[in-house]
């Protein structure tokens, strides 16, 4: 077993003040590991970085067609959002649709992401939906496979027919027997595997087309995600600012604690990685600069010098220090 190594470090001034440990993986569709830092057998929870394998079933089950979903729901469906206006009415609209409401969905509320929208709860009622959840959308397509399916309502529920849908995709894309699962932020079951399992999952997303019922799937959640990069998280945030300068060629999707995955269909290729100290500051460097190495992100593009040296400014937004590659980087 390889230990973690650096990934990205901070610098205040002319002190090195940290380091952020981690492992990462680059995999092509066979399955075989393509360049990797650290442990690529490290089993980890991929949390939120997992939302396009989620939603899966919505798309090849036929629900997504049955509730004339289009690219937008189904980005929505892998997001983490901010909370903004552009996702919440999105997300009511489509509950709306399937004749479903806020007390539907089992994500809980939290104070959204977005300072305008988190402004207009705390001087009204203080007290968020959950629409305004960042996994909303996944929920909503939750909710849009359960009716579907004619099933119970508390769809997380790890053996609810809805879950067990998205175990049996889970372990067929990272093509691992998942070794077991934890309850997420949002409630719903995520499935641990290693990192990979993941990087060759978002390598057959890479991959996928018109040859099988998933393959569509797949490719249509791809599509949608680097589509609507917005929508799948926000403005301000690494998912949405590198694939707008990525130019819709990858897509990206940030979890919890620190884990990073891209999808990069023109080289065929996915990647995973996890920052073991659970910093997001440490995984958005480093997947900007595997990005990079990789040659699909260009290391002028603005969205790249931010996340590759990221500023940090102190209470009166002087830049006080800045995260910088780590020496896994040369």
């Amino acid at each position: 077993m390889t230990g973690p190594v650096e990934m990205a470090q901070v610098w205040r001034g002319d002190f090195l003040e940290c380091v952020h440990m981690g492992h990462a993986v680059v995999c092509n569709a066979q399955g075989e590991v393509v360049k990797a830092w650290g442990d690529p057998g490290q089993v980890v929870l991929p949390r939120s970085s997992s939302k396009m394998i989620q939603a899966l079933p919505l798309v090849e089950s036929g629900a997504a067609d049955a509730a004339g979903l289009g690219s937008e729901q189904l980005a929505l469906s892998c997001a983490s959002h901010n909370g903004a206006a552009i996702h919440v009415s999105r997300v009511r609209a489509w509950l709306a649709g399937l004749g479903l409401g806020d007390d539907d969905l089992r994500c809980g509320g939290h104070i959204p992401r977005d300072a305008d929208e988190a402004k207009c709860i705390i001087c009204g009622s203080g007290h968020p939906d959950q629409v305004h959840n960042n996994c909303s959308g996944k929920h909503a397509g939750f909710l849009t496979l359960t009716q579907h399916l004619g099933a119970g309502p508390e769809y997380v529920d790890p053996d609810h027919p809805v879950q067990k849908a998205v175990r049996e995709a889970f372990e067929d894309v990272t093509g691992e027997v998942s070794p077991g699962f934890a309850i997420d932020g949002c409630s719903a079951p995520n499935f641990a595997t290693s990192l990979k399992g993941m990087a060759r999952a978002m390598a057959w997303f890479a991959t996928a087309g018109e040859g099988s019922v998933r393959g569509r799937a797949a490719l249509r959640l791809r599509q949608a995600m680097v589509t609507h990069p917005e929508l799948v998280a926000g403005e301000g945030r690494s998912c949405t600012e590198l694939m707008r300068a990525m130019g819709g060629k990858v897509a990206l999707k940030t979890g919890a604690e620190a884990y990073f995955v891209a999808i990069l269909p023109e080289q065929g290729l996915g990647v995973a990685l996890k920052v073991v100290d659970g910093q997001t500051r440490g995984a958005e460097s480093a997947i900007a600069s595997i990005l990079v190495e990789l040659g699909a992100l260009d290391r002028g593009h603005p969205a790249a010098r931010k996340y590759l040296n990221a500023p940090m400014l102190n209470c009166r937004r002087i830049h006080a220090a800045e995260v910088r590659p780590g020496a896994a980087f040369g």
